[in-house]
């Protein structure tokens, strides 16, 4: 049975930084892409990066989060992070990663390209 589990959340303030992991657990995970989403209160879940595990270097953003977050992966932990600097209020939401049900080169943006999730980790940046 495939597991994600998400930790790093936190309360902070606008301008500080979090790293969020998601260790991964119930299959090997090469060749299957990682994704981060979030969901604000009231609000869609919104894809936030994604990253191949075929190519560390194939990853994917939300425009408004490119430049200030980072997308990586550690094959030896089945572990993903997201370094997220210069955090802003609007980056408020609850944190989920999430993986597919087949292997595949591609990265989707859309929650349908992903089987199984997380539970979340909830973010709160402060103004």
């Amino acid at each position: 049975q495939v597991q994600l589990v998400e930790s790093g959340g936190g309360l902070v303030q606008a301008g500080d930084s979090l790293r969020l992991s998601c260790g991964a657990s119930g299959r090997t995970f090469a060749n299957y892409p990682m994704g981060w989403f979030r969901q604000a209160p009231g609000k869609e879940r919104e894809f936030v990066a994604a990253i191949s595990w075929l190519n560390g270097d194939n990853t994917r953003y939300l425009d408004s989060v490119k430049g200030r977050f980072t997308i990586s992966r550690d094959n030896a932990k089945n572990t993903v992070y997201l370094q997220m600097n210069s955090l802003k209020p609007d980056d408020t939401a609850v944190y989920y990663c999430a993986t597919s049900r087949i292997p595949m080169n591609g990265i989707p943006r859309d929650p349908s390209g992903y089987a199984y999730w997380g539970q979340g980790t909830q973010v709160t940046v402060s103004s």
